[in-house]
């Protein structure tokens, strides 16, 4: 009889600290930081002249706590192993309480930094920073849980449009057409579908590699050539990306198939020539750059389309916020989808 430790799955640790080395984050945390401060000193002020010299002098020591808590907290989310949650949240209001009161007590109390901040207590700042820190964490906190019932809903949408029964039931048709003339080709097939469907119901929250998004894509694409021949051509363009990093980049799963899914039925499927699907994949200093093109037809209700593209687009905003962009475009009668990555390598 196994153990209970060998039973029982062990939940992985939840991290509730923000990605404070996101730059969406870092630019919402600042202005938040920086609104408040700026209305806590208007209204302080007797006038708003004297309010705004007073939020101008103290901007050395808002941005500079600002900035140091946030590398602080990015370094300390990467190094979180065993800390729970409650313990994250208590380093949210510690970081940024010790920082701030190691510079008021440090810099700011030296006459030769001539900032005239010394009425602003260690005690004080310390207070308020702690605020700072554990409103922002509980904020971000909020508004990750507020995305999960909306990004269940979108994987199930995504579901729903990615697995369409005429593509299942066309793909079985066109391998029983190929048991007979090409039995070692219909099983590989079989292999493919198979699969095709078991990463499809893989959770799209799950992190993996843009090799294996390539791999995957390349699956789909096989199918389709059985089903629609010589009317899908397909050109990959990855030359100006290395091996190495298409195999260490990192993307969120099923990012890349339902974007060519997208391009066969709306492109290739309404055309009565052949119609081709252009997959570019480069690395571009910090960041990936995917741009998928196929032919553009103006009476094709394209309402499915647009779906599939808002939840791509949902997902990549709550997983990278700002650092993360998909946007489509209409050009010389192509349908060009344009997609935007951070370049962050898998962990070891």
């Amino acid at each position: 009889m196994p153990s209970s430790s060998e039973s029982t799955p062990i939940k992985p640790l939840e991290i509730v600290i923000p990605d404070c080395c996101n730059i969406g984050i870092m630019v919402k945390s600042l202005l938040f930081v920086n609104g408040v401060s700026l209305m806590v000193i208007l209204i302080q002020a007797s006038t708003v002249y004297n309010g705004l010299l007073a939020f101008i002098e103290a901007s050395m020591l808002i941005e500079l706590a600002s900035l140091t808590s946030l590398f602080a907290l990015c370094g300390l989310r990467r190094l979180i192993k065993t800390t729970p949650p409650w313990g994250q949240r208590i380093a949210c209001a510690v970081v940024p309480a010790a920082i701030t009161g190691l510079i008021i007590h440090y810099l700011l109390n030296d006459p030769l930094t001539l900032i005239s901040l010394s009425r602003l207590s260690v005690s004080e700042g310390m207070v308020c920073a702690a605020l700072f820190g554990i409103g922002l964490q509980h904020y971000f906190e909020l508004r990750t849980r507020a995305f999960s019932p909306a990004l269940a809903e979108a994987r199930l949408q995504a579901l729903q449009a990615r697995i369409r029964p005429h593509f299942l039931f066309n793909s079985l048709n066109a391998v029983l057409s190929l048991i007979r003339t090409e039995p070692r080709r219909a099983e590989t097939t079989l292999e493919d579908m198979a699969d095709l469907f078991r990463i499809l119901m893989r959770d799209t929250r799950e992190i993996t590699t843009l090799g294996n998004e390539v791999r995957i894509g390349m699956q789909y694409l096989s199918i389709e050539k059985i089903r629609l021949g010589e009317r899908l051509q397909v050109k990959w363009n990855m030359d100006n990306i290395a091996g190495d990093v298409l195999q260490r980049a990192t993307t969120p799963a099923l990012l890349l198939q339902p974007l060519l899914e997208n391009a066969v039925h709306y492109g290739v499927e309404p055309s009565q020539e052949n119609a081709t699907i252009q997959v570019a994949i480069s690395r571009i200093r910090d960041r990936i750059e995917i741009v998928m093109t196929n032919p553009y037809h103006a009476d094709v209700v394209s309402t499915g389309n647009h779906m599939a593209l808002d939840n791509i687009r949902e997902r990549l905003a709550l997983l990278y916020d700002m650092e993360a962009q998909l946007a489509t475009n209409v050009v010389d009668g192509q349908f060009e989808v344009r997609v935007y990555l951070p370049y962050q390598k898998v962990a070891a």
